[in-house]
């Protein structure tokens, strides 16, 4: 992230009423819209399709334990997407 500074981009009298609250302090001005995390990269389904991945080999038999060597996470990550995606089939299963 890089910074600008606020005399540059701003009007002197909104930084005084900003220094009223932090003077001489580093703050974060949020984008007006937020973005989705993963919707700028292919990052979402890069990881979409590798928990379904990892849920469809375990259910193929494979343990914990050999998930998490195979996929470099540890036992609690496998754990905690193969609980993600068992509600994920159980809701799809339900809304059929």
């Amino acid at each position: 992230m890089s910074y600008i500074k606020a005399e540059n981009v701003l009007p002197r009298e909104l930084i005084e009423t900003i220094q009223q609250y932090v003077d001489g302090k580093l703050i974060y001005i949020p984008c007006k819209e937020k973005q989705e995390w993963g919707s700028a990269t292919s990052a979402r389904v890069f990881f979409r399709e590798r928990n379904e991945r990892i849920y469809e080999t375990y259910k193929s038999g494979m343990s914990i334990q050999d998930l998490a060597h195979c996929f470099s996470l540890s036992e609690k990550s496998i754990q905690r997407i193969l609980r993600d995606q068992r509600l994920a089939e159980k809701e799809d299963v339900e809304s059929i």
